[in-house]
This record gives C-alpha cells, structure tokens and sequence, in this order.
C-alpha cells in the first residue's frame, strides 16, 4: 500500500528527476566547482562555472539512468531500491533508456559548445565508463565493482579542471585518485548496512560476499591512501597552511572512524563512516577554495 500511495502522488517530471539519482549527483557536483576555483587559482566567472555544472549534470543524470535501466531486475529485489521509478512502473523501461540517452547527448553538444571539447570528452567518457565498465560488466561479476567502478564519480574533477584550463594537470589527477580511493571506504561502509539486499540480488559487493573484518581492513587501507592523496594534492597544487590543517584533522578523524569500526565490526559504525566520508569530502574540497580566496585575496 506504501509503495502504492508513493506512485499516485509522484508527478511524472519528479520520476523522471528521481532516475537522475539527485543525491548522487550533488555529491559529485560539490567536487567540480572547487576543482575550477583551484585551477583558475581564483573566482572563474560565473557563467562557466554555471555552464560546467549543468553540462556535469546532465552527463552524470544520464549516466545514472543508464545505470537504473539496467539495473530494474535486480533493483526491485532491492528494499533499498524498490522506490526507484522503473520498479514502481512509473516510467516504462523505454522511456528511461530514451530518457538517459537523451540528457546524455544534451550533455555533450552543450559541454563542447559552451566550455570546451576535452570537457565534453571526459564527461561522455565517464558516462560510458560507468554503464559499461562498472554496470554491465563488474558490478554482477567482482568484489572490485565499486573499487574499478569509482573512477567514474572521480571524473567530475577532471571535467572541473579541464574546463578552465582545457588540459588535465597533476594536481586534478591527484584528486581524481583521492576520490577514486575515498569511493570504496564510502560506499561499502553504506553496503555493510544493505548487505542483505545484495544478497538478495546476488550482488557481489565485498561485504556481501565476505567477513566484516575483511571489508573493514580494506577500507582503513583505502582510507590511508585517500588521505595521503589528500596531503599530496596539497603539495602538487600548492595550497596554504589552512588547506593543510583542515586535511589533517579531516583525514585522522576519517581514519580514526574506520579503524574504529575495525575493531566493533558494527552496522551502526559502518552508518557513522559513511556519514561522515561525505563530511570529509565536502569540506575538504569547501576548504580549498576558502584557501585559494584567502591566499590569493579575493
């Protein structure tokens, strides 16, 4: 009767927002703004930074419904996914993949005619990475879906300094490998409390198929390395003590959390990581760009 009721009072447009997965995207949107700020070493202009976000949006909201598409079978089997519009039939499976495909061209034709085509590139890229790399092939077949699979959420900071510098410099590709790094940490600390569903949908998400002392070791591991991708980028793009600071606290915090969970082997601890992975992300990258105005006087 609940998810009845949930049908009836969703318009259509909101069902077609919900495939873009909302959350998802403005997660990785908080990486791309920061990203521009550090490259152009100071405010870009407000029109490319609103341009760059749209086209990011667009590109990650059609990834995402790729992603919902393919994934109706076992998203329904899913309780955490069973809300979404293909499983509730509030959209019909061909007019989500039309859809997706859609925003998707949208994406590119606008990323290329307003920012720049290495921008465009790297976001179609993304798409495709994340459909058919980490969707169709890893995500039903290997415990490294989401650890290969990452590299897709990393690419919003790319996308961010490709699109005021029209490169990719070191700086950007060391914050892709601090995302790429911090993705699994993340995502099966939220996976730790569904491992059900993913059982239920024969998933092979690491805490669904393995022990929760395996799963945490490898997320205090892969916590360790996104901190030190942290320091780095520090160093490689040259920011100021303020930066350094932040990070510090925020990653011992972020490794006192894992290793803690390490050592109770909870669901409820496994929630506080995840909670807080997206503080440490949001905040770290909030940091750099008070540190760049900051130092630069702005």
């Amino acid at each position: 009767m609940l998810l009845q009721s949930t049908v009836m009072v969703r318009p259509k447009a909101l069902a077609y927002v919900a495939l873009t997965k909302p959350r998802i995207i403005e997660l990785l949107l908080i990486t791309t703004v920061p990203t521009m700020v550090v490259a152009e070493a100071g405010l870009p202009s407000v029109w490319h930074m609103v341009a760059t976000v749209i086209g990011g949006t667009l590109s990650a909201g059609g990834a995402n419904a790729m992603n919902m598409y393919i994934d109706r079978d076992i998203d329904q089997l899913m309780k955490r996914t069973q809300c979404r519009p293909l499983v509730t039939g509030e959209l019909t499976p061909r007019e989500a993949l039309t859809f997706a495909v859609g925003i998707e061209v949208v994406s590119f034709v606008w990323l290329w005619g307003f920012i720049n085509l290495l921008s465009a590139l790297l976001a179609v890229g993304a798409c495709l990475f994340y459909v058919f790399v980490y969707t169709l092939w890893l995500k039903r077949r290997s415990t490294q879906n989401i650890v290969i699979g990452g590299a897709a959420g990393a690419a919003p900071v790319l996308i961010g300094w490709a699109a005021v510098t029209n490169s990719v410099g070191w700086p950007a590709l060391m914050l892709f490998a601090l995302i790429f790094f911090w993705t699994p940490p993340h995502f099966w600390a939220l996976a730790i409390r569904y491992r059900a569903d993913y059982q239920a949908a024969s998933v092979p998400m690491l805490p669904a198929v393995a022990s929760l002392q395996r799963t945490s070791v490898e997320m205090v591991v892969y916590t360790v390395i996104t901190v030190a991708c942290a320091a780095s980028f520090g160093l490689m793009a040259d920011m100021g003590p303020l930066y350094h600071v932040v990070s510090g606290a925020l990653g011992a915090a972020f490794l006192w959390m894992t290793v803690r969970l390490h050592r109770a082997r909870s669901a409820e601890g496994a929630m506080t990581v995840f909670h807080y992975s997206i503080t440490y992300l949001t905040v770290l990258f909030l940091v750099m760009v008070v540190d760049v105005l900051v130092r630069h006087g702005l």
